[in-house]
């Protein structure tokens, strides 16, 4: 049984437009000589989107945060639905550069990042991917008239079943990784939403695999190369996908994800879920609550699949969306939930990159608080996808 997903409420960059300048400018402390390389045991990190990056005065800033608490990586958009966010090394890729700039001296800025012991992660958005779309028309979905197919908002997406795809976004991710990113992101490892008020999709190159099967090659794929490079393969999820036992309709199911990557972030923002999901009254008023149950599902998942470790690393609300407001105590209580549930990392997600609301919840130092892993009982599965 496949599970339809209502509207997206948040979209990855639903408010990165509205990114501001903050109003002091970071005193970053001067790099050590010698930098060891990130502890990356334990992650804990913020989300950094395009504009951020692009700002030398906002990445200082977001430094000085990780200097002074817990944080200890930057998950940084290199290519996101607005193209790549960088200039790449490989001249083949150039064309797929797209048009809302790119991170000014990004080597600088990665070796800046090592001497502070922050993991850099290269956030690569995969298949809502309307740049490439332009640029490769042959490997986009289509409509049964051969025409391209576009979502509610008249988006391009790319066809997750077509292998020069796959080679194109992994070849991005090796890119980063020789610049000196230490791990890679994944987003929007999905299909579209098939709505009924939209044409039927039509996937050239299926030949005969579903969706979720094709997801999982990809990863599998992605893993494999990047692996020999001596980085971790991650990937973001539907905070929904913990929860339901089958395949979303956009593709994403555990068990075909879990084993092949290094690392799955579920998005269980509580203002994503409706009443009553998870056995929870008011999801965005029990912040605790709903997290750890979404976390804990997770974990008996891994469990049954054998898979050990911080394998699980949720993305965690760090914005307003409806009531109550979040803050300091929100996100406290979505840490809690993820230690309670027996793992210790996780990242922040605020579409415009702005933490200082949130600052008083981080912890000065670094150090495991998870607690030992219990299985949950069911619980009900229900809810609104994340971004």
């Amino acid at each position: 049984m496949k599970y339809t997903l209502l509207a997206l409420f948040l979209g990855s960059t639903a408010f990165a437009q509205g990114l501001s300048a903050a109003t002091a400018q970071a005193q970053t402390a001067a790099p050590p000589a010698k930098a060891s390389p990130p502890d990356t045991q334990i992650v804990r990190g913020l989300y950094v989107n395009r504009f951020a990056a692009q700002s030398t005065k906002r990445i200082h800033q977001l430094i000085q945060i990780a200097d002074q608490t817990e944080i200890n990586a930057l998950i940084i958009d290199i290519k996101d639905e607005f193209g790549l966010n960088y200039a790449p090394t490989d001249p083949s890729l150039q064309r797929n550069a797209g048009k809302a700039g790119t991170i000014p001296k990004l080597k600088e800025l990665l070796d800046t990042l090592r001497a502070h012991r922050i993991l850099a992660v290269a956030r690569i958005v995969v298949f809502k991917d309307s740049v490439t779309a332009r640029v490769h028309p042959e490997w986009t979905i289509r409509r049964a008239d051969g025409s391209p197919w576009r979502d509610k908002k008249g988006t391009l997406w790319v066809n997750p079943y077509h292998h020069e795809l796959w080679d194109y976004n992994i070849h991005v991710a090796e890119d980063a990784v020789k610049l000196g990113f230490g791990e890679v992101q994944f987003d929007y490892i999905r299909f579209p939403e098939p709505y009924k008020s939209l044409p039927p999709q039509v996937f050239p190159d299926q030949n005969g695999q579903n969706k979720e099967q094709a997801l999982a090659n990809f990863l599998a794929m992605a893993r494999a190369r990047l692996s020999k490079l001596g980085v971790r393969t991650t990937a973001d999820i539907f905070g929904l996908v913990t929860s339901v036992p089958n395949a979303l309709e956009v593709g994403q199911q555990w068990e075909h994800l879990a084993p092949v990557v290094d690392v799955l972030l579920p998005m269980t923002y509580p203002s994503h879920y409706p009443p009553g999901s998870l056995n929870v009254a008011h999801p965005n008023a029990e912040p605790y609550a709903i997290v750890r149950a979404a976390v804990l599902r997770a974990h008996e998942r891994n469990a049954k699949l054998g898979l050990s470790g911080e394998r699980v690393r949720p993305w965690l609300q760090a914005f307003t969306l409806g009531k109550p407001p979040y803050g300091p105590d929100q996100l406290r209580e979505q840490k809690r939930a993820v230690y309670d549930a027996g793992y210790d990392g996780w990242v922040l997600w605020n579409p415009g990159s702005k933490y200082e609301p949130f600052l008083s919840a981080l912890e000065k130092t670094r150090i495991s608080h998870k607690k030992p892993f219990t299985a949950p009982q069911s619980p009900a599965a229900s809810g609104k996808k994340g971004r």
